[in-house]
Order: structure tokens, then sequence, then C-alpha cells
């Protein structure tokens, strides 16, 4: 059971990301679950339909309908699986690698700016140390 201190900076700290979040949503070109596929494939390269909903986390026909969408706009193409014929393989285009690109810079210039505008130095120290403790607990 977490200590009383622990819930509460646990509590404040939900707060503060899913406005932070919600901020950064506001700079977004391409739909938050989009941006997260191409991330993956970026990331991982080509994966199956199937692979992708299961790194997402979401249903398979729910990753079917993005894939889809992602391939009307000509960010990803499909070719087929190297080792079994009855499956393709989904990876990202050079216009969704740069649609990618565009939308990090995107995110990060705007955050970047205002961690400028508004933070001191000892801030920006401090939050570089937080960014690293925030990842550890993402990782758990």
């Amino acid at each position: 059971m977490p200590t009383p201190e622990a819930a509460a900076v646990a509590a404040e700290l939900r707060t503060a990301m899913g406005k932070l979040t919600r901020r950064v949503k506001h700079e977004d070109r391409i739909p938050l679950g989009q941006v997260a596929v191409l991330g993956a494939l970026d990331r991982d390269g080509a994966m199956t339909t199937s692979d992708l909903a299961t790194d997402q986390r979401v249903r398979p026909q729910s990753m079917a309908r993005a894939v889809g969408l992602l391939m009307e706009q000509g960010l990803i193409t499909r070719r087929p699986h190297p080792t079994d014929g009855r499956k393709s393989l989904v990876e990202l285009t050079d216009a969704g690698r740069a649609a990618l690109e565009t939308e990090r810079g995107r995110r990060a210039g705007w955050l970047a700016q205002a961690i400028e505008d508004e933070l001191t130095d000892t801030e920006r120290e401090l939050l570089a140390r937080g960014a690293a403790l925030l990842e550890r607990l993402a990782a758990r």
C-alpha cells in the first residue's frame, strides 16, 4: 500500500501529465492513434497488422481501420510477408516518415519553446532529471 505522500504525488503528477498531454495534443495534425502506429513502424520496422495491434494494445479490428486510413493517405504501404504467404507487412512510406518527423517536430518544438520561455535554468535541470525518473516509472 503506498504512503499518503506517494499517493498525493501520484495524483498531482497524473493531473499535470494529463494537462500537458492535452496541451501537446493541441499541436497535433495527425490523430494520436495514427501517430502511434507510424512511430511503432519507425521504431520497430515493418510489422503485421496483428503485431501492431498487440504493440499498441488495441483490438485487431481497430488496428485494421487505422492501417486502412494510413494507407489511404499514402503514409504506409503493404507488402507480402517474406516467410508466410498468408500474411502481409505494413511499413512506412517516405511520405509517412516525413509526416511523422513533422509531427514530432511540431510537438517537441512547442514543448521546447514552453520550457525555454517558462522555466529557469535550475528548473530546466530539475525537469531533465524528472524526465529520466518518469521514463523509469513508465518502464515498470
